[in-house]
């Protein structure tokens, strides 16, 4: 089972140098395209590459985000409690993005084949979009299970406590 994990927080940071990646390519092509434009020469396709960059930097982060605890959270009231009360508020809150994020995961995939099935593609370029919802659901997938391991990590807490 620790080779698993470990092959998940493998295939976690990969995601996240992607994810980077994404970010510094959107930020590159829409100041190369704003320069093309001075010219009168924009650089075609380049809103597509954005959006689809956006699109897969945000989930791409999300697992790493969450293995550190860089998500935003109100915590004002929950530092006042005893440890062990946060832990259960955690694995509350773990159960419940477990179960929400499975979900997402599988309608994810489940749209993406049918973009798959129908041939959808972007505008102008003409990128086949299920591959941005594949890719998408696959980050979402790593992230569920990032969800997990923490979900068992706070249940062994509370047992052990």
């Amino acid at each position: 089972m620790n080779a698993f994990w470990t092959s998940i927080e493998w295939v976690m940071g990969k995601l996240r140098i992607i994810g980077a990646i994404c970010l510094v390519g959107m930020m590159s092509l829409t100041c190369a395209d704003v320069f093309a434009r001075y010219f009168h020469h924009p650089i075609f396709g380049s809103v597509e590459l954005v959006s689809i960059m956006a699109t897969l930097a945000v989930p791409m982060a999300l697992p790493h985000t969450h293995k550190i605890g860089g998500h935003v959270g109100v915590e004002i009231v929950v530092r006042l409690l005893s440890e062990k009360t946060q832990t259960i508020i955690k694995t509350c809150t773990d159960i419940l993005s477990l179960g929400l994020f499975a979900l997402v995961t599988w309608r994810m995939m489940a749209y993406a084949r049918d973009l798959q099935l129908t041939g959808e593609v972007s505008m102008n370029l003409e990128i086949p979009f299920y591959y941005v919802i594949y890719t998408t659901g696959f980050c979402l997938l790593v992230f569920t299970l990032v969800i997990f391991y923490d979900l068992v990590d706070d249940i062994r807490k509370l047992k052990g406590k």
